[in-house]
């Protein structure tokens, strides 16, 4: 993404202020020693039909879902990248397993983000750039095997990338194996 000069200097500035003003705070905070207050509980208003809760996979969570997928490969000695995003596609986590391709990082995330976004296999999504080849142009992602959704009730929650063996088939075969880690 190509930003002006403009964008840039103000994005610094913004990023600048931000962290001297977390510093400040930081440095504020420890100053007093008054107590911290009590931790309030947040109700979720579900009679706001304008609110919409959604599911998130824990960190936890991700943790377990990528190292059982790195596990899987490692049985196979085949050295890979796993990538775990959430329903937003942000990366929650990603391992990069001992050997693993410079390139397999990042596929690994893009396969998370194409299998998240489309709740489907990217193997999956492969066969539809039959009808729509102009998929493949969207940002940030990336129609190879090797990615799996999480879905919780049929909807997706998170998606689980993996790239760096030798074929999409055992890529998405470990991803597979991460999400069916969550279900144990």
């Amino acid at each position: 993404m190509k930003m002006s000069l403009r964008t840039r200097v103000l994005t610094g500035a913004v990023a600048a202020a931000a962290l001297g003003a977390g510093t400040l705070g930081a440095v504020s905070a420890n100053a007093s020693a008054p107590a911290a207050a009590p931790a309030t509980t947040v109700k979720a208003d579900t009679a706001n039909r304008n609110l919409q809760q959604s599911t998130h996979l824990t960190v936890d969570a991700a943790s377990k879902a990528a190292q059982a997928a790195l596990d899987a490969a490692e049985k196979e000695h085949q050295k890979v990248a796993v990538s775990v995003v959430d329903r937003n596609g942000n990366t929650i986590v990603t391992l990069r397993g001992d050997g693993a391709g410079p390139q397999a990082y990042e596929s690994a995330e893009k396969k998370a983000y194409t299998a998240v976004s489309w709740n489907a296999p990217t193997s999956e999504l492969v066969k539809r750039l039959a009808q729509t080849p102009n998929l493949k142009d969207i940002p940030g992602t990336l129609f190879l095997a090797g990615g799996a959704p999480v879905q919780v009730k049929g909807a997706p929650v998170a998606g689980i990338g993996v790239a760096g063996a030798p074929s999409g088939d055992l890529d998405e075969k470990f991803a597979q194996a991460g999400a069916a880690a969550l279900t144990k």
